[in-house]
């Protein structure tokens, strides 16, 4: 009987951290590239009372042993990075990736982070920056005199230079970083995630080409949380978390029951 209502306590926990997971989804519903967070359980250490196979007499075997669990726990949250729809802006700094890949900024500590959220813009030296002023990298420096920017499917930023004759320069090329598990970045916050031993290196290359998505200019993309589909399971989570404290309330009016036996 204690058994149960330890493993009805764990169960009531790990829906109270899954409920903590689809109330950042829906936080974040409106996030530019966020990817939103699957809980993902497993049960716990069982009590083995008689293994499966245990012999018998006659040369028989028992098929089926007796074991019980202890309830379950939470052991791992997964980024789902599926794509997010894109929006349209009409604004040239805004960037969004058709398939796979990272946009790579510069964080204050000198490394490199990886983001999905294209949403850039210029700094007061002229360098394309995101919301939170990381500068893109490889860097690209905007001229002030440049009247009108281009960015092609395959990264190439080009500028109008305004004078007597306009003249179109090439300013560089975004390059984009992929992972061989995505799945192992540490979010870190600000739309951005870093590199881990579970990641893998990163790989740069060209939008476009050899698995890379391509980008598209003047829109970003929105985050992939599907509002309906997290208020199902928000609903499945509180289901959940009753039946848990039910059977903590069964246990404890069986051993209430028990506790009243008089001789």
């Amino acid at each position: 009987m204690i058994r149960s209502l330890w493993s009805g306590a764990t169960g009531m926990s790990a829906q109270q951290f899954h409920l903590d997971v689809i109330s950042n989804n829906l936080a974040n519903v409106n996030t530019t590239g966020y990817k939103r967070d699957r809980a993902e359980f497993e049960d716990l250490l069982y009590a083995t009372l008689r293994l499966p196979g245990t012999p018998i007499g006659g040369g028989g075997s028992i098929p089926t042993g007796v074991q019980v669990g202890h309830g379950t726990k939470i052991v791992g949250t997964q980024k789902i990075y599926s794509a997010g729809p894109l929006e349209e802006t009409q604004n040239p700094y805004d960037l969004a990736i058709e398939g796979q890949g990272f946009f790579q900024v510069l964080l204050p500590d000198g490394e490199v982070g990886y983001t999905r959220a294209g949403s850039f813009s210029k700094d007061a030296e002229g360098k394309i920056v995101n919301q939170n002023g990381y500068i893109l990298q490889p860097e690209i420096v905007v001229p002030e005199d440049a009247t009108e920017i281009s960015i092609t499917e395959d990264g190439t930023v080009f500028a109008t230079i305004a004078g007597s004759v306009k003249s179109t320069e090439e300013l560089g090329k975004i390059e984009l970083a992929r992972f061989t598990n995505p799945a192992g970045l540490s979010a870190m916050g600000k739309n951005v995630v870093k590199e881990t031993a579970a990641s893998g290196e990163p790989k740069t290359g060209t939008p476009g080409t050899e698995g890379f998505g391509g980008i598209s200019q003047n829109f970003i993309e929105r985050s992939n949380v599907n509002v309906v589909e997290e208020m199902v399971n928000m609903i499945v989570v509180q289901r959940a978390y009753e039946f848990s404290a039910k059977v903590i309330q069964t246990a404890d009016a069986i051993l209430g029951a028990a506790n009243t036996v008089k001789r």
